[in-house]
């Protein structure tokens, strides 16, 4: 068995000693780091997702919303392959409420993100529709040659005295 200096490991299973620091931290484990370096670790990993779930996409489906790959398609499919609220093609992310958990539907990238930045509360997204709808900031002509930005809906109009 070969000497292990301070501060390092042996991995079993590309049997080459590295610094505690290639090891992968475990509570657990003996000294608070894994067996396995990272690379061996990540490998086991992809293994055992690929062995018992058939792939890291359907363990991650089954994982976080408790469906999988099939039930994905069939969602995808009753929504007709379209994002649900856009209804750009190949939508890839499934969309869930964050206080309840369930799912909602499956969306393309942007609109998944556009519901998590607006925190998933319809007042938010009202709000937001209301202000694209009513705001439209052009210049007006105050003064020759002077001009001031202002809204037909927000702020004030422009005093005829500046």
């Amino acid at each position: 068995m070969p000497v292990v200096p301070d501060g390092h490991r042996r991995c079993p299973t590309c049997g080459e000693t590295k610094a505690l620091a290639d090891f992968p931290g475990n509570r657990a484990g003996r000294g608070g780091y894994g067996r396995c370096c990272k690379p061996c670790h990540n490998e086991k990993g992809k293994e055992s997702k690929l062995r018992l779930h058939g792939g890291s996409r359907e363990y991650h489906l089954r994982r976080r919303y408790g469906v999988g790959e099939k039930e994905f398609q069939d969602l995808l499919t009753e929504q007709g392959g379209v994002c649900g609220i856009c209804g750009g093609e190949d939508p890839r992310h499934l969309d869930h409420d964050h206080r309840t958990g369930w799912v909602r539907g499956i969306l393309c990238f942007n609109c998944n993100g556009g519901l998590g930045q607006s925190r998933d509360s319809p007042m938010r997204l009202a709000r937001a529709i209301t202000y694209l709808r009513g705001t439209t900031w052009q210049r007006v002509l105050i003064h020759p040659g002077v001009y001031q930005m202002c809204s037909p809906t927000r702020g004030r109009p422009p005093s005829l005295r500046s």
